[in-house]
């Protein structure tokens, strides 16, 4: 089955990390990537822009309203996903928990389909670095 793992993290700690901090992130990214590519579990990794580069449309009476930002409810924003197989919830929890969240927090959900959605059948795209 597959599960998402959303990575939520506050954005202005994360652009104030200093470079070491920030290489070691990518590091300890690139080894969960690593793993679970070896594992054949890797689907899609998606890092995702700064919320300021989000919009968000919201259905208004009979026409979408296109309006800037995100308009989280949080200090917390989904900052990236991974998509990842695994046999049950259970394992996908153990393989998260190996990606750094700090003081962020990660939300395991599992992934429905609907037709042609099936990440197997393309390669998978791995991001290094910005």
């Amino acid at each position: 089955m597959l599960y998402s793992v959303l990575i939520y993290d506050s954005e202005p700690f994360l652009a104030g990390l200093p470079a070491e901090e920030h290489e070691q992130r990518l590091q300890e990214h690139l080894a969960f990537q690593d793993n679970l590519r070896d594992k054949n579990q890797l689907g899609a990794v998606v890092k995702l822009a700064p919320t300021a580069a989000a919009v968000t449309v919201r259905r208004s009476m009979l026409e979408d309203v296109v309006v800037d930002g995100p308009f989280a409810e949080t200090k917390e924003h989904l900052i990236g996903f991974y998509l990842v197989e695994a046999a049950n919830l259970e394992e996908a929890v153990s393989a998260a928990r190996q990606l750094p969240i700090g003081g962020g927090a990660l939300e395991i959900r599992p992934v429905a389909f609907f037709e042609g959605g099936d990440f197997r059948q393309g390669d998978a795209l791995v991001l290094r670095g910005d």
